[in-house]
């Protein structure tokens, strides 16, 4: 198996890391790089007239997309990659605004399984989406991303709670609301004007509604001595959305391909704009329709022509609780792409689709690894199973190994990245799925 490590790749990936601290922005990250490869953009309100050998793109809820390159002939079969731009974090209450000893805070809601300790003493920004009412009526919905540390949650001193290494349990109701300055007067709608004036040169808007959540401000970083990791936010899921659009721009245009990636995996995937919703269908609907069979017939052999990859994050081997993984089934970091498994259907994979996947990965010359969890442990799941189930195309979950997963900075491999961008480049190249 050949080394990688793609510097100008790691590069991208980190800008993207970086750009992306809330589905929103991820999605118009993904956006922007599409239209810059030539990709054309459809509104699902519009009719669509898609022509033969070219490649577009869809948003729904400004924070899923999906995108596809068509065959110049008849589209007859695709190879998906799936995967979710939504990560767990800290999510504002509509009535965010609180004040406590003097302080200005902002109550918060967890968004997702997210791991609570790491997100005390660090330098928070606030992103998201924000709707705003101009003078004449007109509604608009902007991007915000308050870039620089504007809050704290402050941790309580050791000397006031003694045992709080034993494991104390923490509140986020009255725990880890973030201070974000020294007043009992100060209100979001303010701060919000302010942020909008300063970044869009909004004035005289009222602020109608928004989506935001508190995000860490500390850039991506290569770690280690040899960098052999990559450390940021929201790695689980932005790096398989980052890889999948890798490999969707780096493969040939003869055949049929698309990227889903889908928001609200965090929290279910059941919403409109995620895998338990009709995203991926209507558009595989509106394809047979204009460049497939055109028929209800046609449509069922086009998704059973099919093969969906799913690519979300795996747990690696970690070296100080190496009894967290069964002994066979430990992925290493720097290792290759997992292939992930489970009997009670959390993940998609069969041995159809894996051997699918192990013969990719053969064929683009990176080493593949195994991931089962421990048979007394539970599992988490991914968008694979729901697609599957929703849509009915034969699924494989796999994703590369990290540590931390749901933390506020997790740390996976750099070559694993590029790894994964081959394989998966591979897998749309190839002329026939067998």
């Amino acid at each position: 198996m050949s080394e990688a490590f793609n510097a100008e790749r790691l590069t991208r990936l980190c800008d993207f890391l970086q750009q992306s601290p809330t589905p929103w922005h991820a999605t118009h990250s993904m956006a922007q790089r599409l239209e810059q490869a030539g990709f054309t953009r459809l509104e699902e309100t519009a009719n669509w007239q898609l022509v033969p050998g070219k490649r577009y793109y869809v948003t729904r809820n400004d924070s899923s997309v999906i995108a596809f390159q068509l065959p110049a002939g008849k589209l007859t079969s695709l190879r998906m990659l799936g995967a979710h731009t939504d990560s767990p974090g800290l999510r504002l209450k509509p009535n965010a605004t609180q004040y406590s000893a003097g302080w200005l805070q902002l109550g918060v809601q967890v968004y997702g399984g997210v791991l609570l300790a790491p997100w005390f003493d660090r330098d928070l920004g606030l992103a998201g989406r924000v709707h705003v009412r101009h003078a004449d009526g007109r509604l608009e919905s902007v991007l915000l991303n308050v870039d620089r540390p504007v809050a704290m949650i402050p941790s309580l001193a050791i000397h006031m709670d003694r045992d709080v290494n034993a494991g104390r349990p923490i509140n986020p109701q009255t725990q880890m609301a973030p201070v974000l300055m020294q007043s009992d007067t100060a209100k979001l709608n303010d701060l919000l004007a302010q942020w909008l004036e300063e970044q869009h040169g909004l004035r005289a808007v009222e602020v109608v509604d928004f989506e935001l959540g508190f995000y860490d401000v500390q850039p991506p970083s290569l770690i280690g001595l040899r960098k052999e990791l990559v450390a940021s936010a929201r790695l689980d899921n932005l790096l398989s959305c980052f890889v999948g659009l890798e490999a969707l721009l780096e493969c040939d245009a003869s055949q049929g391909a698309l990227l889903v990636a889908n928001d609200h995996e965090e929290v279910g995937s059941a919403s409109a704009c995620g895998a338990q919703g009709p995203f991926l269908g209507d558009v595989l609907k509106r394809l047979n329709a204009q460049v497939g069979g055109g028929s209800e017939e046609s449509l069922i052999q086009l998704i059973q022509s099919s093969l969906m990859i799913s690519c979300d994050n795996a747990h690696a081997l970690h070296p100080n609780f190496r009894d967290k993984h069964d002994e066979r089934h430990g992925p290493a970091i720097n290792g290759g792409p997992v292939i992930k498994v489970n009997a009670s259907q959390r993940y998609a994979t069969s041995s159809v689709t894996g051997a699918l996947f192990r013969d990719v990965c053969r064929e683009a010359d990176v080493p593949v690894q195994s991931f089962v969890t421990r048979a007394d442990m539970g599992c988490g799941s991914t968008i694979g199973p729901i697609t599957a189930t929703e849509v009915g195309v034969p699924t494989i979950d796999v994703g590369l190994p990290q540590w931390a997963m749901h933390s506020i900075r997790e740390t996976s491999g750099t070559r694993d990245v590029d790894y994964l961008t081959r394989a998966l480049t591979v897998f749309l190249n190839r002329p026939t799925l067998s």
